[in-house]
């Protein structure tokens, strides 16, 4: 068994294609695959050699005939680029920035060196040149990024995840025919100081300035590239002060969580109450829900040590109105009033706010701080008004209803209060044992 890679043969079979050459080079790290990858080699070697100069060159003429009809699109991270793009990325772009043995959780978990470039930020590996495929990001398709610590770490770890375009929701209905959600980034960092000679590339002299620890030096790398391509995405961090847990942290005694555990389905994680929406993290697939997404949020299955959030997210798109609900279940009880608090300080219980959370969401009316921020809304004031003119009617139309003697417990049914909570008393007792049996 041959145990090296033919170059020549790999060369030959996959010509004008580097990043195939180069990804097939990265994964020959051992003996069985060597020999998979140089059979390939040589089948697809054979095929080309069979195949007689006036077919082939019969099939190059209809390919050029047949290409200009159809639309362009680069593929990044599995869904398509199509304005503004500057192509896919690649390894002969100039490296501005290299970190080199930094842990990626998602989409492949795994240890690389990231690359940033005018255009993209991408994952390989050490002994590669090209990016690996499906971890190409293009800075003016990422739409969020957060920084958060990373859950049940003795040693406090940060994680980084940068959501593209179309990948915050994925839908557990998606849509006859819809491309196929893109993964997020995520890697790890420590709390700590880069190694001598992890940073390379064009602009390593001005990020040694920046390098006290590795989040001020990805902080302001990834801050730079965004702006450089005119994105205004600010780098979100978890709040104590906004939300915290009530449970004690036993990893990290002296530091307040600011997550809670849940689960989705049958898959355990965290929830992270944000000042700009709810994270679900570290699972695949991860999930963002903007304030402006969420139409309401109500609380099911309330027992005495668990209960379940129930999330109702618009998926509206143009003119299509699209709705789905999505269940966390399994949060402690502890935290349900730093839960509830964060709800109702955003109005994200109230279904009549939603309308305002959507015009915000459109630029529809809105109102924007000298950075170009969407701080409020001119009907923000109407619809405030309306809530409150709807719940005050509704409380009217109450009063209006209620009979004092549809219940049999006016002063004309003859019933004294000692005889009514006398026979109130059985029942209440019967309905606490429920209770216990339930839980």
């Amino acid at each position: 068994m041959n145990t090296t890679l033919d170059l020549k043969s790999l060369e030959q079979a996959f010509q004008g294609r580097a990043d195939l050459q180069g990804a097939i080079k990265s994964a020959a790290s051992a003996p069985a695959y060597i020999e998979l990858f140089n059979q390939i080699s040589l089948h697809i070697n054979s095929l080309i050699s069979s195949s007689s100069p006036t077919n082939l060159t019969s099939k190059k003429r209809r390919l050029d005939e047949e290409v200009p009809s159809r639309p362009a699109t680069n593929i990044t991270n599995g869904y398509p680029q199509t304005n503004g793009s500057s192509g896919p990325a690649s390894g002969s772009d100039p490296i501005l920035l290299e970190v080199k043995d930094i842990s990626v959780v998602i989409p492949q978990r795994k240890k690389y060196s990231l690359c940033f470039t005018s255009s993209h930020l991408y994952t390989r590996l050490p002994q590669s040149e090209e990016p690996v495929s499906g971890m190409r990001f293009a800075w003016k398709d990422i739409e969020y990024v957060f920084c958060l610590p990373v859950p049940e770490k003795s040693q406090k770890q940060l994680n980084y995840i940068l959501f593209p375009t179309l990948s915050t929701i994925p839908s557990s209905k998606p849509l006859p025919g819809s491309p196929a959600v893109p993964d997020p980034l995520v890697f790890t960092i420590p709390e700590s100081a880069p190694k001598p000679g992890t940073i390379s590339g064009k602009e390593a002299a001005t990020a040694s300035a920046v390098s006290d620890d590795y989040k001020t030096l990805f902080d302001w790398a990834i801050q730079a590239r965004l702006k450089s391509v005119g994105k205004n995405v600010k780098i979100v961090q978890a709040d104590e002060k906004l939300f915290h847990s009530m449970q004690r942290q036993p990893h990290r005694p002296k530091e307040k969580a600011v997550h809670v555990k849940a689960f989705r389905g049958s898959k355990d994680g965290f929830l992270f109450f944000l000042p700009n929406g709810i994270l679900w993290a570290f699972k695949k697939p991860l999930a963002f829900i903007p304030h402006s997404r969420i139409s309401a949020i109500s609380y099911t299955s309330v027992l005495q040590r668990t209960f379940n959030l129930n999330v109702e997210v618009d998926l509206s798109e143009a003119d299509e109105e699209r709705s789905e609900e999505i269940e966390f279940s399994m949060l402690d009880q502890e935290d349900f009033a730093e839960i509830d608090g964060y709800v109702k300080r955003h109005g994200l219980q109230d279904k009549s706010m939603a309308e305002q959370r959507k015009a915000k969401r459109e630029n529809v009316n809105v109102v924007k701080d000298e950075d170009g921020n969407v701080v409020g809304n001119a009907e923000a004031g109407d619809l405030v008004a309306a809530a409150a003119q709807a719940e005050e009617d509704e409380d009217d139309e109450d009063e209006e209803d209620y009979d004092p003697g549809s219940e049999g417990e006016s002063e004309g049914s003859g019933t004294s209060d000692e005889e009514s909570e006398g026979e109130d008393e059985p029942e209440a007792e019967g309905g606490d044992e429920e209770d216990e049996d339930e839980l």
